[in-house]
């Protein structure tokens, strides 16, 4: 067979009929100049004059004029194309794929294949398999389900092998959409995603028996190829068979990687357990960087895996959030197939990744060594722990995370082991990973975390004379921790509740919780002896005082005596006596009245709310100025016998007053250019039914 003749007259022939379609149906006005860029310039200054790399040149800027100015007057085209529908390939895009920098789209043929198209002969299925170059791709921007007209001069290729007949010059094309389905549609593909690459060798591609490697991988390889079908009547079915079902497991994530590269793992899959699940954020690539998909409510999560091979090798898998609700996979021995690198991650750029990785280092029992089939004690004793491991991702159509039952490497999980809160504050480790059960007595949303002032009953317990702990310790929750659809609606209950918190990161006096970590509620557990658990909270919760070391974002109790009001700040406003709205409007006509607008009634005796801060004088801190906003029951307490005649109130009557003994949360210390400390009276969650919770401990 001579390909270098067929070849040959297959490339002549589009490449004549397209420039003399573009001649006949698209014109550059007289007037009109498209400007040179400098590149164009400098090329043709560079090339040889009358050369073949000259003429070659100017080919190519015509051709891209041409597709520009018909993209410009895509509208009149189509109308002088009315009249011959004949030359207009309509097709519906199936499946999309990369190889090779050419977008393949598996299409399906709806109209356009006549006698007098451009193209001979007639496709003997309906199948069709249609090639677009990177900046036609980008134009067109095509996903699954789109119809796209495809304009002269297309042609078509069929292959000698009797497979798809492919579509080639399909620089003149525009997708087709629907009115009432532009909005759908804008809304879906808002947020591109990176086209499957597929890399497929030519011995894979022409079947070529004769090859010199015979290896078992090999010959795995083409055994799943030989097994594919020939016809292309559907898209997704091409796009499953180069992954095949029946991959071979293996026991090194390294070994997959290397030898798949950046493209789609293809007939290999990977022997792990799952040491850790959780959620991210979620993040599109779009560019080279990372952004949050606009009015995003709420936030977009992906659910991720931290698995660990035989040879001790880590990789975090990210996959769909509904995937692993259903699954239990934590602990389990699972197979990963149908892959794909997302990216190399090092300890210098991910060290949050690497902290939760050293929490499970060394391992449990020995591992497997490169060259050794059985595992190794000496790499269990002296291997390094990781430096580097890979990102991976779980391909939308072949990815496959399934459980191994009973299989030997679910042995290296490790589970977490919760610690006493007294343990955690005594160890002088920081900026490493922690568990532990505690129960949360108050939050405090800030303006994009979420501070939770947490105890158990080894703080509670302790000597307040000679341990120098607190007895309760702020968490911070950061924005980049995911919290549950439960744990969210548990701390919207004026009730406190016990947590798990699991691999959080102790700081300098205070917890976080960052990305991967996860926090659990703890639901009530009947039939519970209450003395059996040492952390259970028997009693009411105990403050710290306010001390020299009290730190801002903590709670602690304060009492002393008032020796000013900050007349600046104080004042009253009128609430609805019935729902408490506070946004309450004068009736017309009448000033003594005002009107409820979330009760739709007029409020006749309205409750009066007031804002009081207060200066005072603590023995626990006597060079310093507290100053404390004030509670409403506290104000009213205060001002219960200082009322004057007319409704106001004199200073002097509530300077001496006795006050506290008050819960407070810090909100500054400040020590220039004078000590002064800000507060705000809190009240604590109460105990309600979490009282017969009880926090597990190993």
């Amino acid at each position: 067979m001579d390909f270098e003749s067929d070849d040959r007259r297959i490339l002549e022939r589009p490449i004549k009929q397209k420039v003399k379609s573009a001649e006949t149906t698209l014109y550059t006005p007289q007037k009109q100049m498209f400007p040179r860029t400098s590149e164009t310039s400098a090329n043709k200054k560079k090339l040889l004059r009358g050369g073949l790399a000259e003429r070659l040149n100017d080919l190519q800027n015509r051709e891209r004029s041409a597709i520009s100015l018909w993209r410009h007057q895509c509208v009149s085209y189509q109308k002088t194309l009315s009249g011959r529908k004949s030359g207009v390939l309509i097709v519906k895009i199936l499946e999309l794929h990369e190889e090779c920098t050419i977008q393949v789209a598996m299409c399906e043929h709806l109209a356009g294949l006549q006698a007098n198209s451009p193209s001979q002969g007639e496709v003997p299925r309906t199948g069709l398999k249609v090639l677009f170059t990177k900046e036609t791709a980008r134009h067109l921007k095509g996903h699954p389900q789109d119809i796209v007209h495809i304009y002269p001069p297309w042609q078509m290729l069929i292959a000698p092998s009797g497979s798809c007949p492919v579509i080639l010059n399909t620089y003149f094309c525009q997708k087709v959409v629907a009115k009432e389905d532009s909005k759908i549609i804008h809304e879906v593909h808002c947020w591109d995603t990176a086209l499957p690459r597929r890399s497929i060798t030519l011995a894979q591609r022409f079947r070529f028996r004769n090859l010199t490697n015979i290896s078992p991988e090999s010959q795995v390889m083409y055994s799943g190829l030989t097994t594919r079908r020939t016809d292309c009547t559907h898209g997704h079915e091409e796009a499953k068979q180069c992954f095949p079902a029946q991959a071979p497991l293996r026991d090194s994530l390294l070994d997959a990687v290397e030898s798949q590269g950046a493209a789609p793992w293809s007939g290999v899959g990977v022997r792990v357990v799952v040491q850790r699940v959780y959620c991210l954020p979620y993040r599109y690539q779009q560019g080279g960087g990372s952004a949050a998909p606009p009015d995003s409510d709420p936030p977009r999560v992906r659910g991720c895996l931290l698995v660990q091979d035989a040879y001790g090798m880590f990789s975090e898998v990210h996959s769909e959030v509904t995937i692993l609700k259903d699954q239990q996979l934590e602990g389990k021995s699972c197979s990963l197939m149908g892959m794909k690198v997302l990216q190399k991650a090092t300890r210098g750029r991910t060290a949050g990744l690497f902290s939760l990785i050293d929490t499970l280092w060394p391992p449990v029992m020995p591992l497997k060594a490169p060259g050794h089939g059985q595992a190794c004690e000496k790499v269990k004793n002296h291997m390094p722990p990781p430096s580097f491991c890979y990102i991976l991702t779980a391909h939308p159509n072949v990815g496959q995370i399934d459980i191994i039952e009973e299989d030997p490497v679910s042995k290296l999980y490790q589970p977490p082991v919760p610690r006493f809160l007294k343990e955690i504050l005594q160890t002088n480790d920081l900026s490493t990973r922690c568990s532990f059960y505690a129960r949360v007595i108050y939050q405090r949303p800030q303006q994009r975390e979420i501070w939770l002032m947490v105890t158990d009953a080894t703080l509670q317990m302790q000597d307040e004379n000679n341990s120098g702990l607190p007895k309760t310790i702020p968490v911070c929750v950061a924005p980049s921790c995911v919290l549950s659809q439960e744990v969210l609606e548990a701390l919207t209950e004026a009730v406190s509740h016990s947590f798990f918190f699991r691999d959080t990161v102790r700081a300098q006096g205070h917890i976080v919780c960052v990305e991967r970590s996860v926090l659990l509620l703890q639901k009530p557990r009947l039939g519970v002896d209450s003395g059996a658990h040492s952390c259970e909270l028997t009693g009411p919760v105990k403050l710290n005082e306010l001390v020299s070391v009290t730190q801002v974002n903590s709670i602690c109790s304060i009492q002393g005596t008032v020796i000013g009001v900050d007349e600046s700040t104080a004042f009253s406003w009128p609430t609805c006596d019935m729902c408490g709205n506070e946004r309450l409007e004068l009736s017309p006509g009448d000033r003594d009245t005002f009107s409820c607008g979330d009760c739709s009634r007029v409020v006749t005796s309205p409750l009066l709310r007031k804002h009081l801060q207060v200066f005072l004088d603590c023995p626990s801190r006597p060079h310093c100025t507290v100053k404390v906003k004030l509670s409403q029951t506290s104000i009213s307490s205060l001002l219960r016998f200082a009322a004057c005649e007319d409704g106001s109130y004199e200073v002097k009557s509530v300077l001496g007053k006795e006050v506290g003994l008050l819960n407070c949360f810090v909100e500054s210390i400040t020590t220039h250019p004078a000590s002064c400390i800000g507060l705000e009276e809190i009240e604590l969650l109460s105990a309600g039914r979490a009282s017969s919770e009880h926090c597990r401990l190993p």
